[in-house]
């Protein structure tokens, strides 16, 4: 069997890695394409997958996200033809979905925000399945088309799958110089590029005037971004964040990934995101496990006590045999050649 991977953000490399180690366990050969964004393909080539670069992202304008959708689908298409693909997988890739439809290949979707309404009515409609989290009510699902057919509902977060056989590595403490007896803090910009994020945070600057001085590591989303981070310790590469997250004492962010990493992780994390509420992050408020931050004043940074282990680790060959649901499941891994 030929299984088609595509990634198009930084976090799909973390989602998609242990999946892709569960098809190849099966029998599978996976064929990976990956966007040049963020830090897309240095974390690919940091977790040992052998992607081809195709495309880049077109800026955060609805018109350039059209421009970039045609652009990079059509590159795809050309790639992909005449390599016999069984399924094509992505996770919130339009690019994936649109070039495997053009190419009558089945494929199938994951999300775990159910608001990038643009983002999933391409998806939903053209995909075979879609894979989500089972706090996520059908119902907001529908009008997208993601029919109860569709529908792979997952227990937990993506998180707990992903980061399943994950172990801190202390390394990551050298690399940016921290200081591991004294409190760290975590924090990820607000992803200014995406079309379900289009607000002004003054609270996101005023968290930042009040870590400034700390040891404080920032993790950009965009060269932009960079140049306002005079005075923090900023990563000039990609690096661990698992590790650097699971050694942290507090975890600040505007966006999605990192933060139920942290929750994952068992690290104090508070949300700034302005947005629409997603379902996940709803429940994670509600049982306490994630804070929405409100007032810059709230932040206190302090070493946090050494408590039991809270994470919960998830089979990841549950979301592999989902997202193959289109063609049989896992097992029809091995039951088909190239």
């Amino acid at each position: 069997m030929r299984v088609w991977v595509d990634l198009t953000n930084s976090p799909h490399v973390l989602v998609l890695r242990p999946i892709i180690r569960a098809l190849e366990r099966e029998g599978a050969e996976v064929l990976v394409t990956a966007r040049d964004f963020a830090q897309t393909l240095d974390l690919a080539e940091r977790h040992g997958l052998d992607a081809e670069a195709i495309g880049h992202h077109r800026g955060g304008r609805l018109a350039a996200k059209g421009l970039g959708l045609l652009s990079r689908s059509t590159a795809l298409v050309r790639w992909a033809r005449g390599r016999r693909i069984d399924v094509a997988i992505g996770h919130g890739s339009n690019d994936v979905t649109v070039a495997a439809a053009l190419l009558r290949i089945p494929s199938a979707t994951a999300f775990d925000y159910e608001w990038a309404k643009v983002q999933h009515t391409v998806n939903c409609r053209l995909a075979k399945a879609v894979v989500v989290p089972d706090v996520i009510p059908p119902e907001r699902l529908e009008p997208y088309g993601a029919t109860a057919a569709k529908l792979r509902r997952y227990e937990g977060l993506k998180e707990e799958y992903y980061l399943a056989d994950f172990e801190p590595d202390p390394a990551v403490l050298g690399e940016l110089e921290l200081d591991p007896d004294r409190p760290i803090a975590v924090v990820r910009t607000p992803p200014a590029v995406s079309l379900y994020h289009r607000f002004e945070n003054p609270l996101f600057g005023q968290v930042l005037d009040r870590l400034r001085g700390e040891q404080t590591v920032v993790l950009p989303r965009t060269p932009e971004q960079r140049t306002e981070l005079d005075g923090f310790i900023v990563p000039d590469r990609a690096i661990d964040a698992q590790s650097l997250i699971a050694y942290a004492d507090l975890v600040i962010s505007a966006g999605g990934t990192m933060n139920r990493e942290a929750v994952a992780l068992g690290t104090p994390v508070w949300t700034t995101f302005e947005g629409r509420m997603g379902a996940v992050d709803e429940a994670l408020i509600a049982d306490g496990r994630l804070r929405r931050l409100e007032r810059a004043a709230d932040v206190a940074l302090e070493k946090r006590a050494a408590g039991a282990d809270v994470r919960r680790r998830r089979d990841p060959g549950i979301l592999a045999d989902m997202l193959l649901s289109p063609i049989g499941g896992l097992r029809a891994a091995g039951a088909r050649h190239p």
